[in-house]
């Protein structure tokens, strides 16, 4: 469990990145700090790991405040995954994922074992092993930074806008294969996005921030779809919009056809296998 205690951080000019923040992120969930450029949230997240020391509060692990522990070996008990990767250019997708095991005394075989075993689990294929980072797309880099980030097995994983600069179908597929790493492995994961779609996929909690670190709202992304808290959370969701209401129309094929409440699809569904669903769905069904 990772608790926030009344943090804020203002830096030397006088700007204050986040005020008196609280939250706690339970354990083996995946939290999500959702905001516009701004907000606080990559501070928030970067506070977890102390590559920001707040002004004033205290962050806590399992009850125990990080300010007390050396910051490189908090650093490397936490799996941390940013929006380029951060490969090492001049070494190989093997050795880049064997970086925190070997930095932490593991042998360089056992270290490789377990690369490339995490290579398998995140779906990169073996024969990438021995390419350089440069050598790989956009989406396979993103991977290794995922592998990278869980080779040393860590409880906790930070996760700074990991998809943001790849293309909407990796992305996509990126979040899907997240989601599966997540029910399988159970990290506690706290994921900074701006996006709304992102959070709404993989939040188990999804803590809307304003300007300043301020929680607009926290809560499930059913809560907050259904009993946005304010105008502010309504229209940053898109909801007054209509945005995240979806239609279901009738296909000649006996299927249907899903649209947002502004008429773009979104997705199909089978006529036999999606019966039950369109219970859920307002439109013309």
């Amino acid at each position: 469990m990772i608790e926030f205690d009344q943090v804020t951080k203002t830096y030397p000019d006088g700007t204050t990145a986040v005020r008196s923040f609280s939250l706690t992120v339970p354990s083996h969930t995946t939290t999500v700090l959702l905001g516009s450029s701004g907000c606080g949230k990559t501070t928030l997240l970067r506070m977890v790991n102390r590559m920001v020391e707040p002004t004033s509060g205290a962050v806590r692990i399992d009850g125990q405040d990080i300010a007390a522990r050396p910051p490189v070996q908090l650093r490397r008990s936490i799996g941390y995954v940013m929006q380029h990767s951060g490969l090492m250019p001049h070494r190989r997708v093997l050795d880049n994922i064997a970086t925190v095991p070997r930095l932490n005394g593991v042998s360089r075989a056992e270290a490789h074992g377990r690369a490339r075993d995490l290579m398998e689990l995140v779906d990169l294929s073996a024969e990438l092993a021995q390419r350089f980072p440069g050598q790989l797309s956009g989406g396979q880099q993103q991977r290794v930074g995922v592998a990278r980030a869980l080779a040393d097995d860590p409880n906790i994983l930070l996760m700074d806008e990991p998809f943001g600069a790849v293309d909407p179908l990796v992305r996509v597929e990126l979040q899907v294969q997240l989601k599966r790493l997540q029910e399988d492995l159970r990290k506690t994961t706290i994921f900074v996005t701006h996006d709304i779609d992102e959070a709404l996929t993989l939040g188990d909690q999804i803590v809307v921030l304003r300007a300043g670190g301020e929680v607009a709202q926290v809560g499930s992304p059913r809560e907050l779809v259904e009993d946005p808290a304010d105008a502010f959370v309504s229209r940053f969701l898109g909801l007054e919009e209509g945005r995240r209401r979806l239609h279901a129309s009738p296909r000649a094929d006996g299927g249907w056809t899903v649209t947002d409440g502004v008429g773009r699809p979104v997705g199909l569904i089978d006529g036999a296998a999606g019966a039950e669903s369109l219970g859920h769905l307002p439109g013309e069904h």
